[in-house]
């Protein structure tokens, strides 16, 4: 493994891509609910029209066997970072600057490469070595949406562990969240980061932003940037 990180590292940074076979329609829409003017008014008066009023949709609850279908055009990697040196367990990079302030965020998730990036706009902000679900209880791999955020959050099922800055992918327990990440641990599925950067990834997603995971598939970044 630390053979294959080094190498990892003398690339233009972790990256993770999905295959065509991800391809399809996807993200996730907002719709509008129609609010009517009341009707018990006097006879003489006309009621005014409240303005619609947009309503974001909710993620749709999803096992870790429902992975959704992904938009291959919102994979497109404009930029990404440059990461010196080996790219070790606990290990992470964070660099907002010359991205975009606003955009699409997704996240990539390398089972094999044990990595996670978060994209925003097509421009890597964020890269770091991550924990995985151990052969009893795996990670799933697919397309899944935020679907709940917890900055404080401990574990129902195990002993009340801690999970802080916890994001939820799955309705049976699959979560990103900070972790004392090291070599040789696991996750019960879950995706752990290190604490500091999963503070940093909560303050920049929101619900239904799309985490995609896989097990050694690769984006292509061969037209991106690499930041300075």
């Amino acid at each position: 493994m630390a053979g294959f990180l080094k190498s990892l590292a003398k690339s233009a940074g972790p990256k993770l891509a999905i295959g065509l076979g991800l391809g399809g329609a996807a993200l996730l829409a907002t719709h509008w609910i129609d609010r009517p003017a009341g009707d018990d008014a006097k006879p003489t008066t006309t009621a005014q029209a409240q303005p619609t009023v947009p309503d974001p949709a909710k993620p749709v609850e999803r096992r870790s066997d429902q992975g959704m279908a992904v938009d291959p055009g919102a994979l497109r990697v404009k930029r990404v970072l440059k990461i010196d040196g080996p790219f070790r367990h606990g290990d992470y990079a964070w660099d907002e600057n010359g991205a975009p302030a606003t955009g699409p965020v997704i996240i990539t998730v390398d089972l094999r490469a044990q990595t996670l990036s978060v994209f925003r706009a097509g421009y890597e902000i964020g890269a770091a070595v991550i924990l995985y679900g151990a052969t009893d209880k795996p990670s799933p791999k697919g397309a899944f949406p935020i679907m709940a955020k917890h900055a404080d959050y401990f574990s129902r099922t195990y002993d009340n562990a801690p999970m802080p800055f916890a994001q939820r992918l799955t309705n049976d327990g699959v979560f990103i969240h900070g972790s004392d990440v090291q070599w040789g641990r696991g996750t019960h599925g879950c995706i752990g980061v290190p604490k500091a950067f999963a503070q940093k990834l909560f303050g920049v997603t929101k619900l239904g932003d799309m985490v995609i995971i896989t097990d050694g598939k690769m984006l292509d970044v061969s037209q991106a940037q690499v930041s300075g």
